[in-house]
């Protein structure tokens, strides 16, 4: 478990966990120009740290590495939050420290994936490929892992891990017709933390929208219609519903 390990020189499994009244008390002082206050702060909440890294950490990235750039993304998160929007600092801070991991790993393109892994995408490409010309339409993901003989989150796992940056709101594919994305075909209900992690920076995102894009984006994605089902039901052009999806998607990015 990497919050069992030592990291950073850090004994994780040590880190201690700060009371509401104390994070309080010690933002108070921060905001006051205490230096020690915000390293009692920061030391309270590298666990908070630890929780976003680890839906990282088959990435094959050094955890080492994911917890600096973590702690930046939380230095980042202490130095801006506004206590008076009435906001808990973590519903703050995951969004924040999620979105310093992703910018680390693709601007240093590092990610390593193994062969196991690709050769299983580029399968279910082949694949993809054949049904579509077979049935003029894009397959479900649920069709190409039954032509694999594989669970439909292995075939998730695989398009995913050839493309950079994992995001919920990254197209699988999008060659034609509505844009599938990952959060459309796959849920695991087992990694309870990583839906945790996402369902915060999701509704700190979507918080962010106008009331129309937020009523495609919970149309589409919380209740699973096409974008013709959705211009239907909200009296615009499925054409204007693809450009206001892709406008909230490219806006609730800047905070995933």
């Amino acid at each position: 478990m990497v919050n069992k390990v030592e990291i950073c020189g850090v004994n994780t499994s040590k880190l201690p966990i700060l009371k509401n009244e104390e994070k309080e008390i010690l933002f108070q002082k921060i905001l006051q120009g205490d230096k020690e206050a915000r390293q009692q702060y920061i030391y309270g909440n590298l666990r908070l740290v630890l929780s976003v890294i680890q839906r990282f950490s088959n990435r094959g990235e050094y955890m080492d590495d994911l917890f600096q750039v973590g702690c930046i993304g939380l230095m980042k998160a202490i130095d801006n939050f506004d206590v008076t929007q009435g906001v808990k600092f973590s519903t703050y801070a995951v969004p924040m420290i999620i979105g310093e991991v992703r910018r680390y790993l693709r601007d240093n393109n590092t990610i390593r994936v193994s062969r196991s892994l690709r050769d299983t995408a580029y399968k279910a490409l082949q694949v993809k490929e054949r049904l579509t010309a077979e049935k003029s339409k894009e397959p479900a993901i649920e069709e190409i892992a039954k032509e694999l003989g594989m669970p439909k989150e292995n075939v998730v796992m695989a398009l995913d891990a050839i493309q950079d940056p994992i995001s919920l709101f990254e197209p699988v594919y999008h060659d034609g017709g509505d844009t599938l994305f990952v959060m459309d075909q796959v849920s695991d209900e087992k990694n309870g933390d990583s839906l945790w992690l996402e369902n915060i920076s999701l509704s700190e995102a979507i918080e962010r929208l106008t009331e129309r894009e937020k009523r495609i984006v919970h149309l589409r994605f919380f209740q699973g219609k096409t974008q013709t089902e959705v211009s239907t039901e909200i009296g615009i052009s499925q054409a204007q519903v693809s450009r206001l999806e892709k406008s909230a998607l490219r806006h609730m990015r800047k905070y995933m």
